[in-house]
């Protein structure tokens, strides 16, 4: 059995170390892996395919602009045609007032930007007292420092020792848990409120009706800074640009990544409002905002950003995610029947999850893994969740396929339930 030097992240190597599936093509929906075998990518990689796979147009762009230059950083005055175009792209479609762009890496470094940035917003207003983040539990937002502080996930945040002090997560589905804790913090203490307008990796977690409006209403009256995590939900996932204008809602950043260039390259940063924003725009000398990754605005990247904008508006898949939203739930929510499965959720979005029954998860180690890999030899390529498995396909994906998803994710769940383990489960049970 061959070996690995390659640690992948979020993974058990002792497990994993022999057993690698390497994908080595992909076309639109499809991936085949190094033994010839073809799969649905029910994840869209890792939430972020949004177009598809092998993209002649993102391929051509980057090429173009690496034969102009490949990059140069954007720190002090200096700026590439793309980062410029790609931020004004991005701010045209914003929907909070004159909008500034933050352009980083990926998601991870966005969150860390947005925390960090909205203590010093109210620094530099003289109330350097509120520095607290308030998170929901089964939050995700980025392993980076912050990101871990603020994700509601404990695996994710056990065994690393202090994490970022000021940090509260609150009941995800609860406004008045949010109202209670900012009461016992004090409004005058807190920075801002992170939210997912649907908690992804945590297990794919449509907002109760209201609670997205509700939450950013009672923020926004105290003067606490709303943060959006947008980073899966945005680009045409939820069925718009940034995802939270279905809710109608204009927080004071938005996090973003991944769909931005449906994972041709890495980018990623943060919409500010012309507010929040305001402060450090308006004086000379008055304030810089000392941060950055090295590659913010890379402008190969930034050209695969805006070849990816330009074929989601061609091709109409900005809308995408909310026009098969309900056919995907649709196709998976039988398997609610199925003697394995506790829930099924989705709806908002294309985004669904299909979570295990307990008895499964408390007595069989790796449940969710197990199961991910009797889907994948059905058909389909999930990335499992602590509870279950999770479905996100590219949005170009056809309501046959999404059918064929289903009936993948059933005939794991089947294969699952005959597995010795998974039997001595029930029979416990």
């Amino acid at each position: 059995m061959r070996d690995t030097a390659l640690w992948h992240p979020f993974s058990d190597m002792a497990a994993i170390r022999h057993n690698e599936v390497v994908i080595s093509r992909g076309e639109g929906i499809w991936l085949w892996d190094d033994d010839g075998n073809r799969y649905i990518d029910g994840a869209a990689s890792l939430w972020y395919a949004q177009i598809g796979h092998g993209r002649q147009e993102i391929i051509d762009a980057v090429a173009a602009q690496m034969q102009q230059i490949e990059t140069y950083s954007c720190f002090g005055e200096i700026a590439t045609p793309p980062a410029r175009d790609l931020a004004q792209a991005l701010s045209d479609r914003a929907p909070m007032d004159d909008a500034k762009i933050f352009l980083t890496s990926g998601g991870g470094e966005a969150i860390d930007t947005a925390a960090k940035l909205s203590r010093l917003y109210w620094d530099v207003l003289g109330q350097s007292d509120r520095i607290h983040h308030v998170s929901r539990t089964s939050a995700y937002h980025g392993a980076h420092g912050f990101g871990t502080s603020l994700g509601g996930m404990p695996p994710n945040r056990q065994g690393f020792g202090p994490l970022v002090t000021d940090t509260t997560q609150v009941q995800y589905d609860s406004v008045d848990a949010l109202e209670r804790k900012i009461s016992e913090i004090g409004s005058d203490k807190i920075a801002s409120f992170f939210f997912e307008p649907v908690i992804g990796a945590g297990g794919v977690l449509p907002p109760p009706e209201g609670y997205v409006e509700a939450v950013t209403e009672l923020c926004q009256s105290l003067g606490i800074l709303v943060v959006a995590d947008a980073v899966i939900c945005g680009f045409g996932r939820l069925g718009s640009w940034f995802g939270v204008e279905r809710f109608d809602i204009k927080p004071d950043m938005i996090t973003f990544a991944k769909g931005v260039t449906s994972g041709y390259l890495p980018v990623g940063g943060v919409v500010v409002s012309g507010r929040v924003a305001e402060p450090f725009w308006s004086e000379p000398g008055r304030v810089a905002f000392r941060h950055g990754p090295t590659y913010a605005g890379h402008a190969a990247c930034c050209a695969a950003g805006l070849a990816n904008i330009e074929i989601m508006e061609r091709e109409g898949l900005v809308t995408r995610g909310q026009e098969l939203e309900g056919t995907l739930l649709e196709s998976v929510q039988p398997l609610a029947d199925h003697e394995l499965v506790a829930e099924v959720r989705g709806g908002v979005g294309l985004l669904a999850a299909v979570d295990l029954d307990e008895r499964v998860l408390e007595r069989v180690p790796g449940a969710a893994n197990q199961l991910g890999a009797h889907v994948r030899e059905a058909g389909v390529i999930t990335r499992p969740t602590l509870r279950g498995v999770p479905i996100s396909p590219p949005l170009t994906i056809s309501p046959d396929e999404i059918a064929q998803v289903a009936e993948s994710l059933k005939n794991g769940l089947d294969s699952f339930a005959m597995t010795e383990a998974v039997q001595g489960a029930l029979a416990a049970a």
